[in-house]
């Protein structure tokens, strides 16, 4: 059943005690949230109300390229495009189209809902992005937490350069990120220039103050960093964690096989709340994938599908 609640709506979902609010305004996720048997919320997800009072990307979905793209400037089979430049931080593109649009709500039930929207290329193409796409995201909660999967369709008649991301912060009760420890999985990370745009190579994070593949404290280290090379459980799954060892909070962020990249990002930026939570972004591809598609790029086919999922669990350990 297709519904339609208004572009800056906010969808409740809820299960037990599990509570998420979502929108479909850029199909984001805005708040997820325990309800404690006091009646007290736990948040796990760093989040707000009202489309204004969005902060630094706070549950942003990134699609059709999630990071940067250097100067808004890309290739693909033998063409090159030029994209807004629309990067605060200097002259690129960032973050894809889909953000900032209203999506369809498809179907809504207690626990679950799903947002479709479609990118043409008549549309895009003077924008940059000659390409087709029919994209779903679903929501949903269970026992355990929350699941984030997503779809994309080629819906044109050309090959289309593909990136997905996600980008929600996590807070463990801590004033400060500072305060928490975290866990990445990323054995690699990209050197970004001074513009925050990578300059090609990936460095290995052992023995440096970005390993962070065991737990440790994040402290005063600024991160804005893309990590690549996730390792991975015998299931192919790849988790990011964040805890606060006093209060026995931990955050899992569990990823599947689509994403081969994860932003991590301490919000130093922000201008009112800097470094209030920590953003932990699954992405099927590094930042500027489209001018380094071995960085995990999809190049989906006429009719082919793309999908994959990531889930956030919550513990008290």
């Amino acid at each position: 059943m297709t519904v339609d609640p208004g572009p800056d709506a906010e969808i409740p979902l809820s299960l037990e005690g599990h509570r998420a609010v979502v929108s479909p305004w850029g199909a984001s996720l805005r708040r997820y949230f325990l309800v404690e048997a006091s009646g007290d919320e736990t948040d796990i997800v760093w989040g707000y109300s009202g489309g204004s009072q969005k902060k630094g990307g706070q549950g942003d979905v990134l699609i059709p390229f999630p990071g940067r793209v250097g100067e808004g400037r890309y290739s693909f089979d033998g063409q090159t495009y030029q994209l807004a430049r629309n990067d605060k931080e200097g002259p690129n593109a960032i973050h894809g189209f889909v953000r900032t649009l209203p999506w369809k709500v498809r179907e809504v039930h207690p626990a679950r809902v799903t947002f479709d929207i479609a990118l043409d290329a008549e549309t895009y193409g003077p924008k940059g992005y000659p390409f087709s796409l029919l994209i779903s995201v679903t929501y949903g909660l269970n026992a355990n937490g929350l699941s984030c999967s997503f779809a994309v369709q080629n819906s044109g008649r050309r090959a289309a350069p593909v990136g997905v991301g996600f980008h929600p912060y996590f807070t463990v009760g801590t004033a400060l990120v500072d305060e928490a420890d975290a866990m990445i999985p990323g054995a690699g990370y990209l050197e970004f220039n001074d513009r925050l745009v990578p300059t090609g190579r990936i460095l290995d994070v052992a023995g440096s103050e970005w390993d962070y593949r065991q737990y440790r404290n994040i402290g005063t280290r600024r991160f804005n960093h893309c990590y690549l090379n996730l390792e991975r459980d015998t299931d192919g799954l790849a988790t990011a964690s964040l805890r606060h060892a006093r209060n026995k909070r931990t955050i899992d962020i569990v990823m599947d096989r689509s994403f081969s990249a994860l932003v991590v990002y301490t919000g130093d930026a922000i201008a009112d709340r800097p470094r209030h939570a920590l953003a932990i972004e699954p992405m099927t591809c590094a930042t500027d994938a489209l001018n380094h598609p071995e960085w995990g790029l999809t190049r989906l086919l006429p009719a082919e599908s793309f999908s994959g999922r990531y889930v956030i669990r919550f513990r008290r350990d």
